[in-house]
């Protein structure tokens, strides 16, 4: 009896089709797709942040000088000779009324403040004001008592015509600085100066009249 053996067939190899082909190139371009309207979002995203924070800096965020104002001076202890002339090795008390405004949205930090009084240009008193914090748009206001060395006026050849007026003409110089920081971001350091020239009645122990220039120096 002939035995025919049937030979086993080759193995089929697993080759992709061109269906598969197109699906894969498919999701290739969906992805790709989607990476660029992400990448686009965050990007444009990113712009308009960038925008909105230069727009803060230089509205809302911008650094403005702080404002220093003398609302007062009292003359609060003046001995006079013949209701004229001051008494000599006696001291003159006056007190200033300073006020600074921060117009800011963050906090104004000072050091000590300083006043000076000056007579013709000799300085006769001066005084420091202990330092503080302004809050965003808020008014601080302080009272500096300046004790003015009454023989340094008297030594003065000006006082016999001032006498004669009845007033005596002074200069102040006050000085405040400090730094101002907004969220850790922008910080910048100011100082604020202010010269008055007054005029004292001799009679009255009141400020007859006063003019202030102010200065700010970053």
């Amino acid at each position: 009896m002939e035995r025919d053996q049937a030979k086993p067939l080759a193995p089929v190899s697993d080759l992709p089709s061109s269906d598969d082909g197109e699906v894969a190139l498919h999701l290739k371009q969906v992805r790709r797709k989607k990476f660029v309207k992400c990448f686009g979002s965050v990007a444009a995203l990113a712009i308009i942040l960038a925008v909105v924070i230069i727009i803060l800096i230089f509205t809302v965020f911008r650094v403005k000088d702080p404002i220093i104002n003398m609302n007062g001076v009292a003359v609060t202890s003046l001995e006079l000779i013949n209701g004229t002339i001051p008494k000599p090795g006696s001291n003159i008390s006056v007190t200033a009324d300073v006020s600074v405004k921060n117009p800011n949205v963050a906090s104004f930090n000072y050091r000590n403040t300083t006043t000076t009084l000056y007579y013709y240009g000799n300085v006769v008193g001066d005084a420091r004001g202990p330092p503080g914090r302004a809050k965003a748009h808020r008014i601080v206001r302080m009272n500096i008592t300046i004790d003015i060395i009454v023989d340094r006026i008297l030594a003065s050849p000006n006082l016999v015509m001032d006498v004669r007026s009845g007033m005596l003409t002074m200069v102040s110089y006050s000085r405040v600085g400090g730094r101002i920081n907004i969220l850790n971001i922008i910080k910048r350091h100011v100082t604020v100066k202010m010269n008055c020239s007054m005029t004292v009645n001799i009679f009255s122990q009141a400020i007859q009249q006063q003019k202030c220039k102010r200065q700010v120096d970053v």
